[in-house]
Parts: structure tokens; sequence; C-alpha cells
């Protein structure tokens, strides 16, 4: 992959699909259809998972393609492949909370190498540059002409007061048993992939996620985390987690800067 093609192209379509799933957020009242797996799913999804996929199997039609809204129309089983979330959190988008996201990313041998994540309602938009360190851009954020970055780096967490963040719609007695491990200095809830880049910006140290998520939920933010110099890995072995999984499902994770100390 020219990774000095694909950044741009993936960072566009990701402002573009936020204009679209803006354009619905920000309308009337619109209709909340309810998947085979119980999840949630509007228009806003479908027009942003249309968009999405067109522009990258124009720019990359040898590339495989995933994508939540098209998953089940194939079986995930290459190991290099582009996978989409067009939009991470519905059900902050159907309760206008605004933590949602806009996820792109590109999977190599099983590791999310490279990726996007936007949150349009919030104006944050983090990616990884072609060398594959992540950044967050500020500005205008225009489509064509990528404005000022700031370099990300996860924190030098202190193991006796750390910052955690935890799911905002999926919160669970098993997430709080296993936080009450830790010594915490403050908890924090989010939305979406958002929490991967709190912990990228330092914003957090750890975040742990005991529940079911898919691999186009976790790629776009484990990739800009990772370029940040921090890691995910299975809750059960503390290996890292992979892609390219038949069925797409995740195990457990945590995500997490260098230096916490883990917890089994």
């Amino acid at each position: 992959m020219d990774f000095q093609r694909l950044i741009p192209v993936i960072r566009r379509l990701a402002l573009e699909a936020g204009d679209r799933i803006m354009e619905v957020y920000d309308g009337p009242d619109f209709a909340v259809k309810t998947k085979s797996d119980a999840s949630p799913v509007t228009e806003a999804d479908e027009a942003a998972d249309a968009l999405i996929s067109a522009g990258l199997r124009a720019a990359f039609p040898d590339v495989v393609l995933i994508t939540e809204e098209q998953a089940a129309s194939h079986a995930l089983s290459a190991q290099t492949f582009l996978i989409v979330d067009p939009l991470d959190g519905t059900k902050e988008f159907v309760q206008r909370r605004g933590d949602f996201t806009v996820n792109i990313a590109y999977v190599e041998n099983g590791v999310p190498v490279r990726g996007v994540v936007y949150a349009p309602a919030q104006g944050r938009l983090f990616y990884t540059e072609a060398d594959g360190r992540a950044v967050e851009e500020s500005g205008a954020l225009a489509k064509e002409a990528p404005g000022p970055v700031k370099p990300l780096r996860v924190s030098a967490p202190d193991n006796g007061a750390l910052m955690v963040v935890a799911s905002k719609s999926h919160r669970d007695q098993a997430t709080d048993d296993y936080i009450g491990k830790y010594s915490v200095k403050d908890s924090r809830s989010a939305g979406s992939s958002l929490k991967f880049c709190l912990v990228a910006t330092g914003e957090a140290d750890l975040y742990p996620r005991l529940g079911r998520t898919m691999e186009w939920d976790t790629a776009a933010g484990d990739a800009v985390l990772r370029g940040a110099g921090g890691h995910v890995v299975r809750f059960d072995d503390h290996q890292p987690l992979a892609y390219g999984k038949p069925g797409s499902d995740n195990p457990f994770f945590i995500a997490y800067a260098p230096g916490v100390q883990l917890k089994k």
C-alpha cells in the first residue's frame, strides 16, 4: 500500500461522511431501524457507508473492503484489507449526545497500521500520517488541504492515580469491578472509538472493554493509539489484538499507555 496516497483519501472520505452524518443529525427526526443483531441503524449510517465505500473502491479497487453495513454480504478471510465503521456510536447519535465517529482503517497482516477517526459533532479529527505517527488536526478541517496537526503521544501513567475511560452505552458491573482493581484518580465515560483517541492524546491512561465489539468498531482507533505509542491487547492473555478473525468478533480487550501495570 502507498501510504502517501492512502492517508489523504481516507482523511477526505471521513470528513465527507461526517458532513453527510451531520446533515441527518441536525435535521428533523430520522428513522431508526433495528438490524438482525438488535443494533440500531439510521439513514446516516447507510449514507456514510455508501459514500466511503464508493470512494475506497474507486481509489483502491484491488484491496479487500469490509464495512459494518455490508458485513453480511461477504466473509472476512483476508489478513490485509480496508475496514470501515461509517458511524460508530449509533446509540449516541440517536440520543444526540455527540460521541459518535467515522472510522476507516487499513489492516496489514492482521495489524491495523493506518487509520482515521473523525468525531464530526465535536470537530475532532485524529489520524495516522503516512509514516504511521498519530496526529490530531485542528483548524477548518478542509477536505483537500490538511490544517495544523499536533503529534499525539500517550501519557506517562502514574499507577497510583490512573485516568480511566470506559464505554458510555455499554458500561456494566464487570467493567466497574475490573476498574476497581486499579488506583484510579478519575474515570470518565465516552462513546464510540473516541475512547482509543483519549488514550492516544494522554487524556486517559486505560480503556478496558469487557463487552462485545467487532473489528470495524476498533481498527481505526487501534491504529491511532498504536501510532501514539499505545497498545491494545486481549483481556484474557494480554496478547496484541489481532484482525482478520473469522466472524470479525473481537474478544474483550484493554487499550492502555505503556507503563500501566495491567491486572488480570
